[in-house]
């Protein structure tokens, strides 16, 4: 069964998407061409390193064995709006993580508010640095998010930045070299522990960062 697990790309509160016809049958054109671009951080993604370090490899230095693989599922529903996620939950949850692990947080956080709605940022639960220390001590390769992880990310709403130091998921693991694939959904439909893990991000060279197609075979 292959569950997708990626944000619809579309206009949203929170990235302007430019799409438009460059190619119009309306206007006479023997071809419809449509033309998107948005901010590569948005909707489902993959973090490169250089996102958080100027020296820091870009997409152009990222193995897909990175982003695709076993995976975890680590089952985090019933987490509370507001709450932070401890280390301590992540051992109760996360005990099958093994080394070399992609992990799949599985809030359902988008079955409790809508991504196109504010609620989905400003609500959401997140990560503690603790948690984020914990993940790297098991030596995992990359981690999917299906919530906003940091908590600074809800201040990005109102254009307020927080200290880098405190989005502790990039600062803690992404300042590793441990992939993050932020902003997955769906992941209710994954019923697993373990599945098979495909996050492909787009080949835009020298990057920072870009949008995925991600899926799960379980």
């Amino acid at each position: 069964m292959i569950v997708d697990l990626s944000m619809p790309i579309a206009n949203h509160l929170r990235w302007t998407v430019d799409r438009h016809l460059k190619g119009d049958f309306a206007k006479g054109d023997p071809f419809q061409v449509t033309h998107v671009g948005w901010a590569v951080h948005g909707f489902t993604h993959v973090d490169a390193p250089r996102h958080m370090l100027p020296d820091g490899p870009t997409t152009s230095d990222l193995s897909l064995d990175n982003v695709v693989g076993s995976a975890a599922v680590v089952d985090l529903t019933g987490i509370e709006p507001h709450s932070e996620i401890s280390a301590e939950h992540l051992q109760a949850a996360g005990s099958h993580i093994e080394p070399n692990d992609i992990v799949v947080t599985k809030t359902a956080w988008d079955t409790i508010e809508s991504p196109k709605t504010p609620e989905f940022w400003t609500r959401a639960p997140y990560m503690s640095r603790e948690a984020a220390e914990w993940l790297l001590s098991k030596k995992i390769k990359a981690i999917a998010f299906d919530f906003p992880q940091d908590y600074p990310i809800r201040k990005l709403l109102v254009d307020e930045v927080d200290p880098i130091s405190e989005f502790v998921t990039h600062d803690v693991l992404l300042r590793n070299n441990i992939t993050l694939i932020e902003y997955i959904c769906n992941t209710a439909s994954l019923t697993k522990d373990r599945v098979d893990f495909y996050a492909l991000p787009l080949k835009i060279l020298d990057s920072d960062g870009a949008p995925a197609r991600v899926i799960a075979i379980q």
